[in-house]
């Protein structure tokens, strides 16, 4: 385990987001605690790597409204749900909304960071993706119109001559273009670029 991640607590129920913090803090994670998730919503989340432990009952918003608002504005943290009131509509919902976990309390405190820990994880894969996609997204920026076209057509397997006759151009002219786009894209085979490509978000049309 790493100190750099921060948990964050919402629990409107004082005793239980104090205990919870302490049981996290043991394992050598930060973490700030919220009684609703307005006050959740107005805190600026540090950029590291992070996660909720998100009671399902607050006051105002619920836990699964945070959870759909998290989703509609695209912030991506990974989510274990608790609460003394489950449901199977309530933990669907949430399951499917991405969360990691779901407990009911009182839960076990290995089984708490044991969520936390993989909640974390994932939340570390998420950063990292979204650090390679930046990369890919800069290179792809770098490329003409030209290049751009000529780089979705390779990736479908298509041949400089199929691409030339595509673009109506010359074929040695679609070798030129194809040998910047290996090289902007710092590409070393076809099946590279169709990594990156499946990266870029959205991906662009073929």
């Amino acid at each position: 385990m790493t100190n750099d991640a921060f948990v964050f607590v919402i629990d409107d129920d004082e005793s239980v987001r104090r205990q919870t913090a302490r049981l996290i803090r043991t394992a050598g994670w930060r973490v700030e605690t919220f009684v609703s998730a307005e006050a959740f919503l107005a805190y600026t989340v540090p950029d590291r790597p992070a996660c909720l432990v998100l009671d399902l009952q607050l006051p105002g918003p619920s836990g699964l409204d945070l959870q759909t608002r998290l989703i509609q504005a695209g912030r991506e943290l990974p989510i274990v749900f608790i609460t003394g009131h489950g449901d199977v509509p309530s933990s669907v919902r949430a399951m499917k909304g991405g969360a990691v976990d779901f407990l009911l309390k009182p839960f076990d405190g290995k089984e708490l960071l044991a969520c936390v820990e993989r909640a974390l994880a994932f939340s570390r894969e998420q950063r990292a993706e979204r650090a390679e996609r930046a990369v890919i997204e800069a290179r792809f920026a770098t490329l003409t119109p030209r290049e751009q076209e000529v780089l979705m057509l390779v990736v479908t397997g298509k041949l400089n001559k199929q691409i030339a006759g595509d673009l109506g151009n010359a074929e040695k002219t679609i070798k030129v273009h194809r040998g910047r786009v290996m090289a902007k894209m710092q590409a070393s085979s076809v099946a590279e670029l169709v990594r990156m490509v499946q990266k870029l978000r959205p991906a662009p049309p073929p």
